[in-house]
């Protein structure tokens, strides 16, 4: 190609200049907020991002405020002084009645598993598409299946939850977490009421999530070996501090 035809250094970095940028903004990103349980001070001048795809540990004792950070980034604890924006939503601004929105965003399994023990694994998967506005059954059935398949409990979608040990029950709650295509799954203890053997499935569930599907994973845990078999980005809550 003729040199003429290439164009200045000068055009090619005006092009460089006015490229369009496809980053795309963290999932989770916290400037300088100070996070309160009623009138108590908890954690101050939290600053994180948590980008897409990205698996993240927050660990911290009893009282360490990791819980609190978590509530915040969910909606149940308002955020008061400093900024946040979690999956597009302004923490600052947005309003209680509006909460359920930014919550079908996100996933959310708890130590507890909260399954509903007068329905089977596949009714308690699809009440809580129906109550989330899911109105094809057949689009309901196929996502059900889909969900299962990943955690590993297809051929027990017809069990009911007493029939279920406690990591099958908690793997159903992160089917029921992953059903509404989640940016980002935020696990509270998940691990705190089973057995260690059982804990480190749970985990491996969640990494692999992650690694075949690019899910972004916040867990907090007080367990410390666990971080030892899937090592990733550690978030430290203590003595009202978050370290990074």
């Amino acid at each position: 190609m003729p040199a003429e035809h290439l164009g200045s250094t000068e055009d090619i970095a005006q092009d460089t200049i006015h490229a369009p940028v496809t980053e795309e903004p963290p999932v989770v990103q916290l400037i300088d907020a100070n996070i309160y349980q009623d009138q108590h001070l908890v954690l101050h001048n939290v600053s994180l991002e948590i980008e897409k795809g990205s698996f993240l540990y927050i660990i911290g004792k009893t009282g360490s405020g990791k819980s609190s950070l978590i509530k915040t980034i969910y909606g149940v604890i308002p955020l008061r002084e400093g900024k946040g924006m979690v999956a597009g939503f302004d923490l600052t601004t947005i309003k209680k009645r509006h909460l359920y929105k930014l919550r079908r965003r996100l996933g959310m399994v708890f130590q507890d598993f909260n399954l509903l023990a007068d329905r089977n694994v596949e009714e308690n998967l699809q009440f809580v598409l129906s109550a989330t506005g899911w109105k094809d059954k057949f689009k309901m059935k196929a996502r059900i299946e889909e969900v299962l398949r990943r955690v590993g409990l297809f051929y027990m979608k017809h069990k009911w939850p007493h029939e279920l040990s406690g990591g099958e029950q908690q793997r159903v709650a992160i089917g029921r977490a992953l059903l509404n295509y989640p940016e980002l799954i935020i696990a509270d203890e998940p691990t705190g009421n089973l057995d260690p053997d059982t804990s480190d499935d749970i985990l491996k569930c969640l990494y692999q999530l992650n690694q075949d599907n690019k899910t972004t994973i916040v867990l907090a845990t007080h367990d410390y070996r666990l971080l030892d078999q899937y090592p990733s980005r550690v978030i430290r809550c203590h003595q009202g501090n978050v370290f990074l």
